[in-house]
């Protein structure tokens, strides 16, 4: 228990804002967007192509961040286009897909049932998928309540609290009615509640979702809080 009080001080929390984006801001961003998905997709194709090439030749060649990488390395040789774009967000792109890969090999490895399995990464389409940027500490900078991008991208961010210390990493992503938004990673201190000495008994149903040895902390079925909300809807 002494252990577990420990390693409960530390951990990190999302603190999320929305921004003001201008029209500049918002091509740049969606261009941005653009060559991560490229980037993505890229990284899909090498690992269906490596698995291919390892089945019929029985050999056990990898995908890894390395290789990943170098693939990066020669594409923003070549490729002006993605030069143009910012190398911090890219590089994240590979460290996403990698950490997304080695889910689902673990859970293959693993023997999980299908049904919880991660599966392997995806294409992302254009049409399907929204804008989702991730960035390092070196790839973001606040200044005078301004968010400035690498890539020289900069968002006003709506302040509706004080950030609690200083941010390691940000999300910039838009969700489905077209809004932007910036979500901070900063360190967090837990504070335990106090030990009180009461316990509660938890039986998760199938018509109450669950039914404790408190009658004030039993949960209905979640069908009433649809029926609910169609309710207020309408």
């Amino acid at each position: 228990m002494a252990q577990m009080r420990v390693a409960a001080k530390v951990g990190h929390a999302r603190c999320t804002y929305r921004l003001r984006v201008s029209s500049t801001a918002r091509t740049a961003l969606a261009a941005e967007w653009d060559r991560c998905r490229w980037l993505w997709n890229e990284c899909v194709a090498k690992s269906r192509a490596v698995h291919l090439h390892n089945r019929a030749t029985g050999q056990k060649a990898t995908c890894g961040p390395a290789q990943l990488d170098r693939m990066l390395t020669e594409a923003r040789t070549r490729t002006p286009w993605l030069r143009e774009g910012s190398s911090v967000v890219q590089q994240q792109v590979i460290r996403d897909f990698g950490t997304s890969r080695a889910k689902a090999h673990k859970d293959i490895t693993g023997r999980l049932p299908m049904a919880r399995r991660a599966g392997m990464p995806k294409w992302k389409s254009k049409r399907e998928v929204l804008p989702t940027l991730n960035y390092t500490k070196r790839g973001f900078r606040l200044k005078d309540g301004l968010l400035h991008l690498a890539g020289g991208i900069v968002v006003a961010v709506v302040w509706s609290r004080e950030l609690p210390a200083e941010p390691s990493s940000v999300r910039v992503y838009q969700d489905s009615v077209g809004h932007w938004y910036c979500s901070f990673v900063v360190p967090a201190q837990v504070q335990p509640l106090p030990e009180t000495g009461r316990v509660l008994g938890v039986d998760w149903g199938v018509k109450e979702t669950a039914t404790t040895t408190s009658d004030a902390h039993d949960l209905p079925h979640a069908g009433h809080g649809k029926k609910a909300q169609t309710k207020l809807t309408r």
